[in-house]
């Protein structure tokens, strides 16, 4: 018998080529139309806010470093959906400040215009590669009803203190013709164009971040973030706790108290000289005086050290360099000893007070310095783990100290300190914040002058200060902003309400509204913001973007709270993440947000490196 044959039909598979032009065009333009991305709150759902560090629109589109990030947080983003996250991710343009105006300088076009051009074709970009952003969210740090709360945040920190005028020497970059903050140097350099910074005192707005130091030093220990970048943070915002001790500077008829910080003033008998920076307002005095008998030597190092950067001057492992003051010298206050008196580049008249004592037998680069310039070295601490001819940068029990020989070294800060009539002290490396730029494109200030240069806030019911239409707007390079120029910006009639706020009369002004004494002139500040003002909160605007009345409203921010997870670049750790934590915790303190800390986590992605190792440009 025959064994019955299955006939199988053949079947021909026809194979379709992926054309990734027409097959995501149309799923691209499928999540536009249905909004596929749109985040709504839903109090049954667990939130999730994934965010990107939004791009600077200082080129003309998008490049691989954009797609790296900005892809790598997508694929997060629709994992955290898939898992049965309500999902909130938004972009925006951190589109004001120095990168965006050179891009439009270069291309010899309006800021605005060029600016508008660049957003258009990253959004463009963008949304033909599939990001899963809700568009509708989007923000632009130049758009007046962002940056009308970035002024009112600005007012906010100016109520409580935490803004001043200021006419101290700051970092200049004779290139990009503007102040810059410390956080916007490398190795002494202009982070933007790599050009020597210089020291020049000019008028600007500092913000006093220092007085946040400490809690963004211990808001660190409530994120997740890695260990290095936290490192990188402590170490910028330099803790150090000693005492401030007063010496006497002596020369012919002559004597003055300086003030000297210290970490360790239970070696104060072991100070066997001082150095002042070259910068130091008391060499300066002693030699205009005669005092200092070798002149022509101490303006010549001052002269060279002026063209030395603060990262040159303070390297590791850099000669030492100085000159000894010559008819003058500096009383030690634990023993009453004369020392000699030395100016050396590596003391910084921006940190402390510009004056150190130096005990050699216990600091390294005092030992380097001493044993240079054949200074006496004398020991003042001992231990069991001391080396004989070796300094010793460990505590231990005194020595050669009079009655403090045998107290312990830790004892012996406060004791000493106490004994010379100083006090114990915190200091923080991190500087003050430099904020006013003297440059077109940045939010302009909500800040009116009167006749006696006396500054006021503008009311709310007026802000935005809106940034005027200009037809130059290159730097004039003269310390202030080309603002300056525009007369009928600048001058600006009003009262000053019961809030000592000004309120400007936007009727025309005639002579006989101006004789009857209310209505008067001010002028406006005419510095702008930098780039960092917008970039400091940004987030926050994503919970409520189209917001007229809050900068955010309660109910959308008790919601999405802090970010969850932040994805962008390690480069920012000293610059952006730190100012963006203090105007988060500012705006906690005063009840205006209901979380300490912005971002829960933070992963960076690295940079696309060129050749030779350098960060990639656009």
């Amino acid at each position: 018998m025959k064994k019955a044959v299955k006939k199988v039909e053949s079947k021909v598979v026809k194979v379709v080529k992926y054309d990734p032009k027409k097959i995501e065009s149309k799923w691209t333009k499928i999540w536009d139309k249905q909004k596929t991305f749109k985040a709504k709150i839903d109090p049954k759902k667990k939130k999730f806010h994934v965010l990107d560090m939004f791009p600077y629109p200082s080129g003309e589109g998008l490049h691989v470093g954009h797609a790296k990030t900005f892809g790598g947080s997508d694929v997060y983003t629709r994992f955290k959906r898939l898992q049965g996250f309500n999902v909130l991710h938004a972009t925006g343009w951190d589109a004001f400040g120095l990168p965006a105006e050179q891009f439009a300088l270069k291309m010899k076009t309006n800021p605005k215009i060029q600016t508008k051009k660049n957003t258009d074709n990253f959004e463009r970009q963008m949304k033909r590669i599939g990001f899963s952003y809700d568009w509708e969210r989007t923000v632009n740090t130049t758009d007046p009803e962002f940056y009308k709360w970035t002024q009112w945040i600005f007012k906010q920190l100016y109520k409580d203190g935490l803004c001043e005028e200021s006419f101290e020497p700051i970092n200049w970059c004779p290139s990009c013709k503007t102040g810059l903050a410390n956080e916007d140097l490398e190795d002494g350099k202009c982070e933007r164009c790599g050009s020597v910074v210089e020291k020049k005192p000019i008028r600007q707005w500092v913000i006093k971040i220092t007085k946040y130091a400490e809690k963004l030093l211990s808001g660190l220990e409530e994120v997740g973030w890695k260990e290095n970048i936290k490192e990188m943070q402590r170490n910028w915002i330099g803790k150090s706790e000693g005492a401030e001790i007063d010496f006497t500077l002596k020369g012919k008829d002559t004597e003055n108290k300086f003030t000297i910080f210290t970490t360790r003033p239970d070696t104060l008998f072991g100070c066997t000289y001082c150095v002042f920076a070259p910068e130091h307002n008391l060499v300066k005095e002693y030699l205009d005086k005669g005092i200092i008998t070798n002149k022509a030597e101490v303006e010549k190092y001052i002269s060279e050290a002026k063209n030395k950067s603060e990262i040159e001057r303070s390297a590791e492992g850099k000669e030492k360099t100085g000159v000894k003051l010559e008819g003058v010298v500096a009383i030690n206050p634990a023993n009453k000893k004369a020392v000699p008196v030395y100016i050396a580049d590596y003391v910084l008249a921006t940190y402390g007070s510009g004056a150190i004592m130096a005990v050699p037998a216990h600091d390294e680069r005092d030992f380097e310095f001493a044993k240079k310039f054949d200074i006496p070295v004398v020991d003042v601490v001992s231990s069991d783990k001391k080396v004989e001819g070796e300094i010793f940068t460990e505590s231990g029990v005194l020595v050669n100290s009079g009655e403090f020989d045998g107290v312990q070294s830790e004892e012996a800060k406060k004791k000493i300190a106490e004994f010379v009539g100083g006090k114990m002290v915190t200091k923080y490396r991190l500087k003050d914040w430099v904020f006013a730029r003297q440059r077109y494109w940045g939010e302009p200030f909500p800040i009116v002058f009167d006749e006696n240069h006396k500054s006021y806030l503008v009311a709310d019911k007026d802000l935005p200060v809106k940034l005027p239409d200009v037809k130059n707007y290159e730097p004039t390079g003269d310390g202030e902003s080309p603002l300056k120029n525009i007369k009928n910006w600048v001058e600006v009639y009003g009262t000053i309400n019961k809030d000592g706020e000004f309120e400007e009369y936007k009727k025309k002004v005639t002579k006989e509204i101006l004789k009857k004494g209310k209505i008067k002139k001010f002028t406006r500040e005419t510095n702008t913001m930098p780039q960092w003002a917008g970039s400091s909160w940004y987030w926050i605007r994503y919970m409520d973007p189209k917001n007229k009345k809050a900068m955010v409203d309660k109910k959308a921010e008790k919601y999405w709270k802090q970010v969850d997870m932040y994805i962008g670049g390690m480069e920012h750790a000293t610059r952006h993440l730190i100012y963006g934590r203090f105007w988060n915790r500012f705006l906690f303190d005063k009840k205006k947000i209901s979380t300490k800390e912005p971002f829960h986590r933070l992963e960076a992605v690295g940079l696309v490196l060129g050749p030779g190792g350098v960060k990639m440009s656009k």
